[in-house]
């Protein structure tokens, strides 16, 4: 259940960017780009043999972690080559060739929940995992269906297992998550910073409020090569923050993790007693949006039931579509199913005995339900006539809310996409067969053929290697405070931090979202911008190879290298602006565990992995 990113977004540290930072295929994992290695010489340390060799695979964007790990193996008895690789594409090519024996990664959980902090990363045969450990699948699982009171310890058996006796990956630290506004541009408040959630567009203004029809906001993101428009294909740095604002959800994240219907395609929510049936009642003031001439335009087909249902049916299944990236994240949803049973929902109790799952849904209405109808066309919001979407899941599980509130959830149009992707998926050809959401049809040239119906308050126009151009969805929640103030979005592609550092400062853009801690200082010296930052979900960690290395199959190298790292050196190098991590829970629960550097432990770790050698 989660759309990982093993350094994806991983902590290109815009990598927050996105939010997900999520282990993703790029449609660019071809890539035959030679790797730039590094070998730092090693000296055993005194009385012991030949150095351990050992490569470690990161991007150029972290190059300074990677350097920091060098330093930390070759002190304890390390020959360290770097496969240092420029971009996220060759960065998972050399690691789907399996050329490392560690990669530098990393993971945001951007549904602000701990069960999405560890799916799709350890679970047998999740979206983004390379684990296959039935101990691990098991706390996980058991963790799922407790209240948090209860997982806390689970999830500390969890770590336990996963770092500690096991040592699948040596945990780095956690990020603060960042953005730096031009306040002399925007209105600084009007920006965002949610602990999860990627920036929201609809809500940011411009001091000077004439510009909102005739200038852009102009953002930028490091990574161009678009994943996939379609929600539920891509979970990465290069589509969370674009697809987070393309389509509406059934819930929104509000800005500390809590579940909200604000700026949602739901008015209100309602969890059923028992925690397996959860009910939402739909807005009608949203139709999806398309471009005709690069312009956005009204399709007259308006957001609904039958849309959701599909959406979340497709969401769920592995084979809905080829290369389905996002699938574990739904995997706890058995049934969706539009709800027009009037008296059955005034006499089904809410969770917690605080009245009827009717009373909860009609809370703020400007009219009572007086109907629930099927047909989306039917439904009049200032009549009393409603929608309603009843989700059953497999177990009882809340947290389910938090992967409706996710990117991949997103509502697309069932009669747009079922035109387009009428390919069979098992035998699906990527060279013949152009499925909803390809970014060559949205990318200027030949190939350009936008076929987009966005539910949300924006909608991607073209794209080029230089930027994407969206504009406002005009027929999303038209005159309420949720329709977007800014006529069209400028997403600047620039690949590196001090690029984008450079043209926020010039002005060339207004926000930089993600922004290194390495550049806190920057930042502040320049009096026409505002830095917030704030702890994030992102943690960054070593992942270890699990095939054709020592490392694969001996636990006692694993552990020589995790207890070389040294959390304290790494969080004197930034300054103090990070935060120690055990794993990718660390962000949101406080478990007590605690890696700490152990020479000692090196050395005995070392000496077994040689001696069994």
């Amino acid at each position: 259940m989660k759309t990982k990113f093993t350094l994806a977004l991983l902590l290109t540290l815009v990598l927050i960017l996105s939010g997900c930072s999520v282990a993703t295929k790029s449609d660019s994992t071809g890539n035959k780009a030679e790797p730039s290695s590094s070998e730092a010489p090693a000296t055993a340390p005194a009385g012991e043999g030949t150095p351990v060799n050992i490569e470690v695979l990161g991007m150029s964007s972290n190059e300074s972690d990677l350097n920091i790990v060098r330093d930390q193996l070759t002190k304890n008895g390390f020959n360290v080559k770097l496969n240092i690789q420029p971009d996220y594409a060759s960065f998972k090519a050399q690691e789907d060739a399996g050329n490392f024996d560690v990669s530098l990664s990393g993971w945001t959980t951007v549904t602000g929940n701990p069960d999405y902090a560890v799916r799709s990363l350890f679970t047998t045969g999740g979206d983004y995992s390379i684990q296959s450990d039935a101990e691990l699948d098991t706390l996980i699982n058991k963790a799922a269906a407790q209240t948090p009171e209860e997982y806390v310890q689970t999830y500390k058996d969890f770590e336990q297992r996963l770092v500690f006796d096991e040592a699948r990956i040596a945990p780095l630290y956690i990020s603060l998550k960042s953005q730096a506004v031009n306040k002399e541009v925007l209105k600084a408040d009007s920006v965002r910073l949610s602990k999860s959630r990627a920036l929201a567009w609809e809500d940011i203004d411009f001091i000077d409020t004439a510009k909102r029809a005739t200038t852009p906001l102009i953002l930028s993101q490091a990574l161009s090569n678009l994943t996939s428009l379609d929600p539920i294909k891509g979970n990465d740095g290069s589509i969370n923050q674009l697809n987070t604002n393309m389509y509406v959800r059934l819930v929104n994240l509000t800005d500390d993790d809590k579940i909200t219907s604000d700026a949602s395609l739901s008015r209100n929510y309602s969890i059923a007693d028992g925690n397996q049936d959860y009910y939402f009642i739909l807005r009608d003031d949203i139709n999806f949006a398309k471009i005709e001439n690069k312009k956005a335009v009204d399709t007259g087909e308006r957001v609904g039931g039958d849309d959701v249902v599909f959406s979340l049916d497709r969401a769920k299944n592995k084979d809905s579509v080829p290369d389905h990236r996002t699938y574990s994240l739904h995997e706890h949803i058995n049934k969706v199913e539009v709800f027009t049973d009037l008296n059955a929902l005034g006499s089904i109790k809410q969770a917690g005995g605080k009245g009827t799952v009717k009373e909860a849904l009609e809370q703020g209405l400007e009219a009572p339900i007086s109907e629930l109808v099927s047909d989306k066309k039917q439904a009049n919001n200032k009549q009393g006539k409603y929608q309603v979407v009843k989700l059953t899941t497999t177990e009882p599980f809340p947290q389910v809310l938090n992967y409706l509130a996710h990117q991949s959830a997103g509502i697309v149009s069932k009669k747009q996409v079922e035109s387009i992707n009428t390919y069979d998926v098992a035998t699906f050809d990527v060279n013949k067969d152009i499925p909803y959401g390809d970014q060559n049809t949205v990318t200027e040239g030949d190939k350009y053929d936008n076929k987009l119906y966005t539910s949300g308050p924006y909608i991607l126009s073209y794209k080029n290697d230089y930027e994407g151009v969206f504009l406002k969805n005009p027929v999303y929640q038209k005159g309420t405070d949720n329709e977007a103030l800014i006529n069209q979005v400028n997403v600047r592609f620039i690949a590196d931090a001090d690029s984008t550092l450079s043209a926020l400062r010039s002005g060339e853009i207004y926000v930089y979202y993600g922004v290194p801690e390495t550049k806190y200082d920057v930042v502040e010296g320049d009096s026409k911008l505002q830095l917030k930052s704030i702890p994030s979900n992102a943690m960054s960690y070593l992942l270890f190879n699990t095939k054709n290395r020592d490392v694969a199959n001996s636990t006692d190298l694993r552990k020589a290298v995790l207890y070389s790292i040294n959390q304290d050196e790494i969080l004197a190098f930034y300054k103090g602006k990070k935060i120690k991590a055990v794993s990718t829970v660390s962000p949101l629960i406080d478990t007590g565990n605690e890696l700490k550097a152990d020479p000692a432990k090196v050395k005995e770790f070392l000496a077994a992995y040689q001696a069994a050698k």
